[in-house]
């Protein structure tokens, strides 16, 4: 049994900072820790005191946390950034809010004591005989502590505290990972009592000049101790008390969601009977209820209430929805859930091979109840939502090959664009003529022309993607093309098959996409004020080209006119090319194609990086690092001089155990990660790696730790320095050999479209939006005896008549209760072993808390 723990945060925007700088303002930027680890920083806003950010970030922890921090920085081009301040929640506080955290929040003052990590590892025992009795404390070593010196490390000794008395280890030099293994001994007098009692270890940096730096303590009750006599294991450090001041909001605040995501993973076999009902629902509806039944519909007001049908309708036979595990759980998912559910399902089915036959039960239930071609898809119902999340599962690196070169063209060039008269400012024009100042109409005349070049390239680059574009995902599209051209037949809405895919792959994908390149990993940070509208006109025609252009010449923005052409020119183009998409055999399709959320070999990540050279092993000087051009599969991770280069160097993915962050004391280098492998004779290889900066350092990290995260031989632990001058910097060990001095983090990414598939995980998401809902759930489908009453009247009432109708009916309401009853059992089942295995831990925690 596992546990996943996955942090969802969101830095939207400041307000009233402090102005850092000598013209009055400040350059803020955000760093976000977690347990003191960098994990995200945010783009710098320039002379701004109310800065908008707007990024998000989802992190998988499997192994927890204890803290989620967000600094506020002044960049200064001169010197180190200026601190403005810090907002800190704990675990605790973050889990109490159920819905997540939405608030304004005051910064607070930085105070270094407070500014903690690392833990100890030490044994306490009551040692007793005939005459004495002591207290016996073994200090053996620490990790992770924070860097105190300029160094990048520290010169830590431990002093313990007990009965108004003292004593010190020896300081050990240059090093976050001190080895003292001291004994320590302390009479407890006869007659006294360690009721109440506490024992202190605190872990200090040693100073020549000054006063030493706290890094950290640990309390023991002896009470508990008196019960085991004796207590041995690794201890995280803790800070002084905290006395935390906002200043009265003088440092400004920040506007920030966090939401904490917490379960308990059952082994594969308890969730199995559930998506064996999701898989029953695709493959055999009829099943899993029984197909839709003909059914009677009556004036009365007691058969409209049991039935859910228009009172004033008149006698008459209909057809009812079948209802099945997935209906139901669309009935219990709320809108702000729908998206996570959407992903979580699409995911279970890629998982089981069925991904298309469950985007087209989705889609040919919403279909069939859609009356209104101009309505179809445009609710955010949960078609629509899984279709959206299935193209980000599958589609991601076909977006990247189609769109990413014209992206990186805008944004190099940041031209000046804009086509609305009202927001044309003259003064920014200058850049583009040499004679000064354009007029308005030159302005717009180079616009549209700059505007229609972009445009074009977009075009060609998605006509031209048919044969990139998925296999998986162009058999779903034919699936749904199918379902629409069946569900409006006549020549009026020919155009509507085309919509219906359009209005996914354009206005759901491409135009996003375009919009905000960074959401979708086309680039590491938000576009400035200028690319930011150029991208916003060019999203607006992609919209309008994915409408088919239907709704030109009818809103507000009159000023996009004289674009309209090539748009119109552009939709028979995007017809073509989705007649050649849909043109697919579905045979070609295998199980395995839809298994998998992308082919092994699809390029996963790539782009430059510098590796240190092997032969540079005792200099650490920027000339042993070079330049290389990285790509990463979910099979090898490959590098070479330039991205055409004909000679690679592989690293087969299998073959890593560990990807960590190292030290910057190591090299003296910023934002440096190590790749470990092992061979065929077990000896392990380590890479070296530096990234331009810390987010392009956790994308790195993340995207190898998923490759690599099913791998067999993954070690616990490494060593966060570099072996030089015969020992390692981390821990001082002169054995090159020796068990790693740090925990590693193979499991700790950044959540994507590339996070693999897990379906013990997601399964466990379904249940608990069941769970959420099991109530009504219960008075819906097996609470209420309105229908079988109102069955039995008609029958009275009508007699032969509609008598084949009512047994159809009861027929279908009865096995509509069934399998209600079967779902509605899973879950019970399920609460049931999560409660066994939550007792069951408990005992074991109870059981293990004093170890002897």
């Amino acid at each position: 049994m596992a546990k996943n723990t996955s942090l969802y945060f969101r830095i939207i925007e400041g307000r009233n900072l402090p102005a850092k700088d000598v013209s009055g303002t400040s350059d803020p930027y955000c760093i976000v820790k977690v347990d003191n680890e960098i994990v995200a920083r945010t783009a710098t806003v320039w002379k701004n005191l109310n800065p908008f950010w707007g990024e998000e970030y989802t992190l998988h922890l499997p192994m927890g946390f204890h803290n989620l921090s967000f600094y506020v920085m002044d960049e200064d081009t001169i010197g180190h950034d200026d601190v403005i301040g810090k907002i800190s929640l704990d675990k605790e506080y973050i889990a109490a809010h159920l819905r997540g955290i939405d608030n304004w929040i005051n910064l607070t003052r930085i105070n270094p004591d407070e500014e903690i990590q690392g833990e100890i590892h030490l044994g306490l025992e009551i040692l007793q005989d005939r005459h004495t009795k002591a207290l016996r404390c073994q200090l053996i070593e620490a990790r992770d502590l924070a860097p105190r010196d300029i160094s990048g490390t520290s010169d830590p000794f431990a002093r313990v505290i007990f009965n108004h008395k003292t004593t010190e280890t020896a300081t050990i030099k240059k090093t976050r990972f001190p080895h003292w293994n001291e004994v320590f001994e302390f009479e407890l007098e006869d007659g006294l009592t360690t009721e109440g009692m506490t024992f202190t270890v605190e872990v200090w940096d040693w100073d020549m000049v000054g006063k030493n730096d706290f890094l950290g303590k640990i309390d023991f009750n002896l009470d508990a101790l008196q019960k085991s006599q004796m207590v041995k294991g690794w201890f995280r450090l803790m800070p002084f008390e905290k006395n935390e001041d906002d200043a009265g909001g003088k440092l400004g605040a920040l506007r920030l969601k966090v939401r904490l995501a917490e379960d308990r993973i059952l082994p594969s076999m308890y969730y199995q009977p559930l998506i064996d009902l999701l898989v029953e629902s695709v493959i055999s509806p009829a099943k899993a209820v029984g197909a839709a039944v003909p059914t009677i519909r009556t004036t009365l007001p007691e058969a409209s209430q049991a039935y859910d049908i228009d009172p004033a309708s008149a006698d008459c036979l209909n057809w009812v929805e079948d209802m099945t595990p997935l209906t139901m759980l669309e009935e219990v998912t709320t809108v702000e859930s729908r998206q996570d559910v959407a992903v979580t399902l699409v995911k279970i089915f890629l998982g089981q091979g069925l991904v298309v036959p469950f985007l087209d039960y989705l889609n040919m239930r919403e279909v069939n109840k859609t009356t209104d071609p101009n309505t179809l898809f445009r609710s955010n119902s949960l078609a629509s939502k899984a279709m959206e999340q299935f193209m980000k599962l599958v589609a991601m690196p076909y977006l990247h090959e189609v769109l990413r070169q014209v992206i990186n063209r805008i944004f190099d060039e940041k031209k000046y664009i804009e086509l609305d008269p009202c927001k044309i400012d003259l003064n920014k024009t200058r850049r583009i003529s040499f004679k000064g100042s354009l007029s308005e109409a030159s302005v717009r005349e180079c616009s549209q022309e700059l505007l229609k070049s972009y445009l074009s390239d977009v075009m060609d680059a998605i006509v031209g993607s048919v044969e990139q574009c998925p296999s998986v995902m162009r058999v779903a599209f034919k699936q749904l093309h199918k379902r629409v051209e069946e569900q409006f037949p006549e020549a009026d809405n020919e155009d509507v098959k085309y919509l219906a895919i359009s209005g996914f792959l354009f206005l759901r994908f491409f135009a996003p996409a375009i919009l905000t390149p960074k959401l979708f990993s086309l680039r590491d940070h938000h576009a400035d004020t200028r690319t930011g509208r150029t991208l916003l006109l060019l999203a607006k025609a992609v919209q309008s080209i994915g409408n088919l252009g239907l709704q030109l010449g009818h809103g507000k923005e009159q000023w996009m006119t004289p674009l309209h052409p090539f748009i119109l020119q552009s939709v028979s183009c995007m017809k073509d090319f989705l007649d050649k998409l849909i043109d697919i055999d579905n045979e070609n399709v295998t199980e395995l194609q839809q298994r998998v959320v992308f082919h092994p070999s699809v390029t996963i990540k790539e782009g430059y990086l510098h590796k240190r050279k092997a032969e540079g092993v005792n200099l650490v000087t920027r000339f042993t690092f070079k330049k290389r051009y990285f790509w990463l599969s979910s099979e090898t991770l490959s590098y070479a001089k330039t991205p055409d280069w004909q000679v690679r160097s592989s690293i087969p993915v299998q073959r890593i155990c560990a990807v960590e962050r190292v030290d910057e004391n190591a090299f003296q280098q910023l934002h440096m990660m190590q790749i470990i492998t092992q061979d065929n004779e077990a000896q392990l290889h380590i890479m070296y790696i530096q990234c331009k900066n810390v987010n392009e350092l956790n994308q790195w990290l993340s995207a190898i730790r998923k490759a690599s995260i099913y791998n067999e031989r993954m070690l616990p632990s490494f060593h966060p320095g570099s072996y030089r001058s015969n020992r390692w910097t981390c821990c001082l060990h002169t054995d090159r050999t020796v068990r790693g001095c740090s925990r590693t983090h193979s499991a700790v990414t950044l959540g994507d479209w590339s996070d693999p598939l897990d379906p013990d995980v997601e399964t466990q998401t379904v249940y608990k939006q069941l769970l959420q809902g099991i109530e009504k759930l219960k008075k819906k489908y097996l609470e209420s005896s309105d229908a079988g009453t109102v069955m039995d009247q008609e029958e009275r009432m009508h007699g032969d008549r509609i008598k084949e109708g009512v047994e159809k009916s009861r027929s279908f309401h009865d096995r509509r209760m069934a399998a209600a009853a079967r779902l509605l059992d899973v879950i019970q089942d399920l609460e049931r072993a999560h409660q066994a295995f939550e007792r069951r831990e408990k005992e074991e925690q109870a059981n293990e808390m004093l170890v002897p």
